[in-house]
């Protein structure tokens, strides 16, 4: 190939060095080593599109009331188990103000990041009923929620929702719940990696048919208001984002602080669990634990609390503080992150201007829009030869095979975009099209 930057070989050594059994199936962790290794090899720089970190400086506001929190001293003290009452309470006002949705300061449940609430999901929701112990997901989607399954132990069916857009869906997901064995559906909305957003009519069949096989909808909010299409994030306001808490009562929101306030590196999450499935009773829980069996104060007391032992104090206080902030119209979280929409726009022509295609281009009705993620495809290429192919041309980038997909096709990451690397990315994708001619 007359163009890349690094040679086939280097990139061999590199992955050999790294023992990646597999650089076409490379986990997210692994990409981001290669490409760190590359960097620090040559000192040329990477384009970085694989880890979805965020790419704006942390929240002033958090990082202020979490400093004095600790001046006060509260990391001498443990946190209760289910959270500080101050981010209980700006929890459930949030949640009314931006998603229009009624949620007890009780039923929010601060967790060590998402991932830790998606961890514990899992736990309970797969032991409520006995029998009903896999959870489905709708693809494409996070890979560490499977690998948390592989933890547990616990089974997945999947599949990819690319064919299956409005009432497609429907039948499509009642083909698996009614084998009777799924006790949970997750998905995130807007989605990683595909950046698609599900419309009030899929969430409404989400919603109905999780109501009528009695399944637990974990909705992964990380995203929360950057479908930038609309005008969201304006409290108290329509329009709220869609939410499949509008249509049942088997839920369980996770309200993440990594990308709305670019807190990701302090750990910080809400669950918002309905007031409904809060107040259950499973006889299971109850024999398995040797407690109430009340799902709420399972899922805190008795799952949760052994896996983190509650959140860093500190930390509460300042998400709370956000949260508060925002809600009372102080603080645009929307207006900040909107930069992200921005570079996604930038990156996609650059891509498209040189012969790729975006993978997931529609959701039900209107295109998908632009935001912290984006999916491109080149010709033919399966998912792992782009993957591969691409870092020869200094472009880190995950494969979507790796996130349940069946489009091949990759991931690309807007987080960490600078200014002065349009300019390389567009030459090394000028590159990428010679050495690459599509019929």
């Amino acid at each position: 190939m007359g163009h890349q930057v690094f040679s086939e070989e280097l990139v061999a050594s590199v992955v050999k060095e790294l023992q990646i059994a597999d650089l076409a199936h490379a986990t997210i962790g692994e990409v981001l080593l290669v490409a760190s290794r590359l960097e620090q090899q040559t000192g040329i720089p990477f384009i970085r599109m694989d880890q979805g970190s965020p790419g704006l400086p942390a929240n002033r506001v958090g990082v202020e009331a979490e400093k004095a929190a600790l001046d006060r001293g509260v990391g001498a003290q443990y946190p209760a188990a289910d959270g500080i009452p101050e981010l209980k309470r700006e929890a459930s006002r949030f949640v009314k103000a931006f998603v229009d949705i009624d949620i007890s300061p009780r039923a929010c449940i601060p967790t060590t990041g998402s991932v830790a609430a998606s961890f514990g999901a899992f736990v309970i929701t797969t032991q409520c009923v006995p029998g009903k112990d896999k959870v489905l997901f709708i693809d494409p989607g996070f890979p560490i929620q499977k690998s948390q399954l592989r933890i547990i132990g616990a089974k997945w069916e999947q599949f990819d929702i690319y064919h299956y857009r409005g009432e497609a869906l429907r039948e499509k997901l009642e083909s698996y719940l009614k084998q009777g064995d799924i006790a949970a559906i997750v998905y995130s909305n807007p989605n990683n990696p595909a950046w698609i957003c599900l419309e009030d009519s899929e969430l409404a069949i989400i919603g109905e048919l999780s109501t009528r096989y009695g399944v637990i909808v974990l909705e992964d909010m990380a995203y929360f208001c950057m479908d930038f299409r609309q005008d969201l994030g304006q409290p108290w306001k329509a329009p709220y984002p869609p939410t499949v808490a509008r249509y049942t009562d088997n839920y369980i929101l996770m309200l993440s602080s990594s990308k709305i306030f670019s807190y990701a590196g302090q750990r910080m999450a809400v669950a918002c669990v309905s007031d409904k499935l809060f107040d259950t009773h499973y006889p299971a829980l109850a024999e398995r634990y040797g407690d109430s069996g009340v799902f709420g104060q399972t899922f805190v007391a008795s799952v949760l609390y052994m896996i983190t032992s509650g959140c860093t104090a500190s930390t509460q206080y300042g998400y709370a503080e956000m949260l508060r902030a925002a809600t009372d119209g102080e603080l645009d979280f929307a207006a900040d992150v909107r930069e992200y929409a921005r570079r996604a726009e930038r990156m996609k022509k650059i891509f498209t201007d040189n012969g790729f295609h975006i993978v997931y281009d529609y959701d039900v009705t209107r295109p998908v829009g632009d935001g912290f993620f984006f999916t491109v495809g080149y010709g033919r290429m399966s998912g792992g030869e782009l993957l591969r192919e691409l870092l020869y041309y200094g472009v880190s980038s995950i494969s979507l095979e790796t996130t349940g997909s069946g489009q091949p096709g990759v991931r690309a990451c807007t987080s960490r975009m600078r200014e002065e690397l349009y300019s390389v990315m567009e030459e090394r994708m000028k590159a990428f099209r010679l050495d690459h001619p599509l019929n």
